[in-house]
């Protein structure tokens, strides 16, 4: 059965030559997860961009630019060669990240770098620059692609949009669950203060804030596995684009 609703508006007309899936949502709402799970399924390309604003934010440090100086860091993003590269068949990521043609793929999930994310995504420059680059890569293949601002800003004529959600405590324990699979010994309610000030700046910021699309399909995932939330959004696509 498909647990879904969705805002007023119809689905957004198809595009001529590729198929582009916006899957956006807030932090541990399973976007990642699903959205490769689809891509794979499909064949489509996946890019989750928040590893994007992850590599700016991992070259501000190297080049100790200051996180409060929105100028340096938009020259930064608008100059850093940022690249989107697949991965190896028999590793589990389903994409690496390039820098200026080093792979930092497995340097972007550190502390350091997921703490200052949010304050370095909400810079104009920053955004403009890294949309700039999203929409050329889904322009040129068919694309699942997830983040805050996806069918909102970045692709709003995505063949679907789709928003998932999930109540503030089953994303803390997943979060966890995930952090503590990962050898990182943090506490519930460091997780919960994480996520609720993730939620409020993403959510809050003035360029590209966290919401769903007017016309976005929203997914509440609480109660659902992996595989019945991947299910759903293919299900979603071939109502409107019988798959073949």
């Amino acid at each position: 059965m498909l647990i879904a609703s969705r805002g007023p508006c119809t689905m957004p007309a198809m595009t001529d030559v590729h198929t582009a899936i916006a899957i956006d949502g807030p932090v541990a709402s399973g976007k990642s997860a699903v959205g490769s799970a689809v891509a794979r399924k499909l064949g489509y390309r996946f890019i989750d961009t928040g590893v994007m604003y992850r590599a700016v934010t991992w070259l501000a440090f190297q080049r100790a630019a200051r996180l409060n100086d929105e100028a340096a860091l938009a020259r930064l993003a608008s100059t850093a060669g940022v690249t989107i590269v697949p991965g190896q068949p028999d590793k589990p990521e389903a994409f690496r990240v390039e820098v200026d043609g080093v792979d930092v793929t497995d340097k972007l999930r550190s502390p350091e770098v997921g703490e200052a994310v949010s304050l370095v995504s909400r810079v104009s420059g920053v955004r403009h620059a890294m949309v700039s680059l999203q929409r050329k890569l889904a322009f040129t293949a068919n694309t699942v692609m997830v983040g805050r601002d996806i069918g909102t800003v970045v692709l709003p004529d995505a063949n679907l949009k789709v928003y998932l959600d999930a109540a503030v405590e089953e994303r803390v324990r997943r979060r966890h669950a995930e952090l503590a699979a990962a050898g990182k010994a943090v506490s519930e309610e460091e997780v919960r203060t994480e996520l609720e000030l993730r939620d409020a700046v993403d959510s809050g910021r003035d360029v590209s804030p966290l919401k769903p699309a007017t016309d976005a399909i929203i997914i509440h995932t609480g109660q659902m596995s992996l595989d019945e939330v991947v299910d759903n959004v293919i299900e979603l696509l071939n109502a409107i684009k019988p798959l073949s």
